[in-house]
C-alpha cells in the first residue's frame, strides 16, 4: 500500500472510477439483453422502445469514456443489423 498522500488519493479515485465504469458497462449489457429479449418476443412496440433505450445507454457510456466511440458504434450497428434481419 502506498504511503504518499497523493498516491493514496489516486488509489481512491481509481477505485471510484472502476466501480462507475463497471456499473455503466453492466447497464449497457442489460440494455442490449433487453433488446434481444424484446426481439425474440416479436413485439414491435417493445423492440423500438428497447432499441432507443439501448442506443441511449451506449451513447452515454461512450460520452463518459467507458466505451470507445468505435466500440459504441459497432454495438449500435450490430443491434441495427439484428433488427433489420428480423423485420
Amino acid at each position: 500500500m502506498a504511503n504518499i498522500k497523493s498516491a493514496l488519493k489516486r488509489i481512491k479515485v481509481a477505485e471510484k472510477r472502476r466501480l462507475r465504469n463497471a456499473i455503466m458497462k453492466s447497464r449497457v449489457r442489460t440494455a442490449i439483453r433487453r433488446f434481444k429479449e424484446a426481439l425474440d418476443k416479436g413485439d414491435a412496440e417493445a423492440v423500438r422502445e428497447t432499441m432507443a433505450k439501448a442506443f441511449s445507454v451506449i451513447d452515454k457510456a461512450a460520452a463518459k469514456g467507458v466505451l470507445h466511440k468505435n466500440n459504441a458504434a459497432r454495438k449500435k450497428a450490430k443491434l441495427s443489423r439484428k433488427l433489420t434481419k428480423v423485420s
